[in-house]
């Protein structure tokens, strides 16, 4: 299977870039998915519904976010009604959105999208652990899914190693 991962797009030349590339690269490279960091594709700072929606007709399948999802308020609706753009599974339970997606391709072929924040030096949300264990327990590589991607949005190394080792 083939996934193009991209992030963190950062800024208006950015994201004008990936949305003109996307579709090339998906035939270039004959993916099978496209999955996007765009939390700071709004000049730099947080994502807004037009750029999703831009980014989707560009060919992305699924968005991932991290701690400036919520910079431009008018996503909260958006993200609330749109399953492909996720945020950080382990926020708050009642946060809008949710953390991960199962998509399937016109193949058939289904890639199960995680987004995850680590808690080292970053603002206070659920344990990041737990929250990933659970999310691969509940979707198993071969039965739900023929990839699995974990977006790991945080600061710390040694806490990105560790989780890791969890998969």
């Amino acid at each position: 299977m083939r996934v193009l991962f991209l992030g963190d797009i950062v800024g208006r030349t950015a994201r004008n870039d990936v949305i003109e590339q996307l579709p090339l690269l998906r035939d270039e490279l004959a993916l099978d998915f496209i999955v996007v960091n765009c939390e700071n594709a709004a000049g730099g700072f947080g994502i807004t519904p037009k750029i999703c929606d831009a980014l989707f007709a560009a060919g992305a399948d699924v968005l991932t976010t991290g701690n400036h999802v919520w910079d431009k308020k008018e996503i909260i609706d958006y993200i609330a009604s749109e399953p492909r753009l996720l945020r950080p599974l382990n926020m708050a339970e009642g946060t809008p959105g949710k953390g991960i997606v199962q998509v399937t391709n016109a193949a058939g072929k289904r890639l199960v999208a995680v987004n995850l924040m680590t808690n080292l030096f970053m603002a206070v949300n659920d344990p990041v652990f737990p929250a990933l264990n659970d999310a691969l327990v509940r979707n198993k590589l071969g039965r739900d899914a023929d990839f699995i991607l974990i977006d790991v949005h945080g600061e710390a190394t040694s806490e990105k190693m560790a989780l890791g080792s969890l998969c």
